[in-house]
């Protein structure tokens, strides 16, 4: 039995199914369709070098990876690679193959330092530090049981201050924009990134094929959107906070625990069953948050980073 790596076919279907099956079999608390894969490979920014692969095992795809240059940060030659295998495919040499072929490719681009996420177990370490990686941070998936679980009750908005979903912005979304941008640079990371190119945020959050607009909340206060909480849905049962955030002079006051929990009561009313979210190991505070709502930790990834000499 051979293993091969190749480029995922656009335009191809059963590629995009067979890499979505995969991913989710490997990460099942991330939200991944084979229609936002082929949107992510189709609306991808060209600094990005945006390339995802497979590994095929005698016709079967075994093994993903997402690859590409941080095209968002202020610092150059920052790549990213994520490679996930399926867990009953492992140790055929499918991950090797897909590093190796990863790291080729953005090494070409220029890449000076490379990022990678791996689950928290001791082989997808032991694999990483095999490759030259050296651990960073941590950082957790959190799920929570939205047809069986108890979420507190809605809240009503302080005086002064509005509870709209991002639908109600449909025709000006910028303002939606700047409160992303803003709250982005807070987030803990080891990668700086700026959201400067409306048109490039319109492309790859905005028009999204997973992020729900009528499940995203905006609180508005003095007439703008203070906080935000981003949902992103598969069309099935699972829903994803992939983003919640306040803006800094409004910070203290619960407004993004009042997004969120509006976001999360209209989602169940909508049929979700499960809710997943990831934080930094270290972001106390919304971890804080996301306890109240009844989250809990599924599983911890870590990220590596190596240099390119």
């Amino acid at each position: 039995m051979t293993v091969i790596v190749r480029d995922l076919r656009p335009g191809v279907p059963a590629d995009a199914e067979a890499f979505a099956r995969v991913r989710t079999l490997a990460l099942p608390f991330f939200l991944l369709t084979p229609d936002s894969l082929a949107y992510d490979l189709a609306h991808a920014h060209p600094d990005s070098h945006y390339r995802p692969l497979v590994a095929e095992e005698d016709g079967e795809v075994i093994g993903t990876a997402q690859v590409g240059l941080v095209h968002d940060s202020p610092e150059p030659g920052q790549g990213y690679i994520n490679v996930y295998v399926h867990p009953e495919r492992t140790r055929r040499g499918a991950g090797a193959l897909l590093a190796r072929a990863a790291e080729e490719h953005l090494a070409g681009l220029g890449a000076t330092r490379l990022f990678t996420w791996v689950l928290d177990e001791p082989g997808n370490r032991v694999f990483a530090e095999r490759h030259g990686y050296r651990a960073r941070r941590s950082a957790h998936f959190l799920r929570l049981d939205l047809a069986n679980g108890t979420l507190p009750p809605l809240q009503n908005p302080p005086p002064g201050v509005e509870l709209r979903t991002a639908a109600d912005f449909a025709d000006d979304p910028r303002p939606l924009f700047e409160l992303d941008a803003h709250t982005l640079a807070d987030e803990p990371s080891d990668i700086d990134r700026e959201f400067t190119d409306y048109e490039a945020w319109l492309e790859e959050t905005w028009r999204h094929p997973l992020l729900s607009l009528d499940l995203t909340s905006v609180v508005v206060a003095d007439g703008r959107p203070a906080a935000f909480s981003a949902a992103r849905t598969d069309g099935a049962a699972r829903y994803g906070t992939v983003m919640t955030g306040t803006a800094r002079d409004h910070r203290g006051r619960g407004l993004a625990k009042l997004a969120k929990n509006a976001s999360l009561h209209r989602a169940r009313a909508a049929g979700f069953t499960e809710a997943f979210t990831g934080n930094d190991a270290g972001n106390d505070p919304m971890l804080a948050i996301n306890k109240w709502f009844g989250y809990e930790i599924c599983a911890t990834e870590v990220q590596y980073a190596r240099e390119l000499g």
